[in-house]
């Protein structure tokens, strides 16, 4: 897969162009397209799972992937036609690709518990596996994954600030990172490009936002 098919619009809000459309926790979109083949949510936090903005992208066809808690909200909210419901540290199928889910949460700080079951993503399309991390510290789950591209949150005080999410990545070595999470509702809009100083010269640094 082109690495040029993953779009970061604001924040955590991730769009994948693979011939499927992939929307991770659409927030902020500037139109509306109805043209989500698949919807991720990581949580239910609001700039992670906007309604305003699923409703830009949602159709009759689109299928919601989301963590376990969150079934019957989208249920009520949505006229959603299909779910897959998930929960940390699985392994899943769709007829379009594969994926796996990894815990999101943070060690210490108390705004994303381990309890509530929220998750990262990795998503396998044609042989490339694509790290999408969610709200999360650089738990031992995430230093395991094994990744072609990883997105990252940077900005701190909710999740791992760019120094520790570059001690990750360099940990995990993906072929390529994106820094995400930082420079509008958390972090300074240099903290992708400080993030990127820290990362080792053979993993390629893309700075989306």
């Amino acid at each position: 897969m082109d690495i040029t098919s993953i779009n970061v619009n604001v924040h955590s809000s991730i769009k994948i162009d693979c011939g499927k459309v992939i929307y991770i926790d659409p927030f902020k979109l500037d139109e509306t397209t109805h043209d989500a083949d698949y919807i991720f949510l990581t949580h239910d936090h609001y700039d992670h799972m906007s309604m305003p903005d699923i409703f830009k992208v949602l159709n009759d066809k689109t299928v919601f992937v989301i963590p376990a808690a969150l079934e019957m909200e989208i249920r009520r909210n949505t006229p959603v036609g299909s779910q897959i419901c998930v929960v940390p540290g699985k392994s899943y199928e769709t007829k379009d690709f594969s994926f796996e889910t990894i815990p999101a949460y943070n060690r210490l700080k108390p705004f994303h518990p381990r309890k509530a079951g929220w998750v990262g993503y990795v998503i396998n399309i044609d042989g490339t596996r694509i790290y999408i991390a969610g709200d999360t510290d650089a738990t031992k789950e995430a230093e395991s994954v094994k990744c072609d591209i990883a997105l990252v949150p940077v900005g701190g005080t909710y999740t791992m600030n760019y120094k520790e999410a570059a001690a990750l990545v360099n940990r995990i070595k993906p072929q390529y990172a994106i820094p995400i999470h930082y420079g509008s509702l958390v972090g300074s809009k240099e903290d992708g490009e400080r993030f990127k100083h820290l990362i080792d010269t053979k993993i390629h640094v893309r700075i989306l936002l």
